[in-house]
């Protein structure tokens, strides 16, 4: 199959695994926080999972919505092709 194809199928279907963590993580969070108003309104726990959980999803969608990817398929070609030119000499 086409190579570009392939990688915009990739992208798409990592940004759409993106997209889904970003919903769970706020009907999570908005259901946390409702439990937290009803069964203890004066002490504040749920944005303790709100703050961890949010660090998480940056990191995923920092993965995901950035052109350089650290370690992402550009490195992995471009590591491949200078291996290969080693091996050649």
């Amino acid at each position: 199959m086409d190579p570009e194809y392939e990688s915009a199928k990739r992208k798409v279907k990592e940004l759409k695994g993106f997209y889904n963590h970003l919903f769970i993580y706020i009907m999570v969070n908005v259901t946390l926080f409702i439990i937290n108003i009803i069964s203890s309104p004066g002490a504040w726990w749920f944005y303790w999972v709100t703050a961890f959980w949010g660090i998480g999803l940056l990191w995923h969608g920092a993965g995901v919505l950035s052109e350089n990817r650290l370690l992402g398929k550009d490195w992995e070609e471009k590591k491949i092709q200078e291996y290969m030119k080693k091996e050649k000499k």
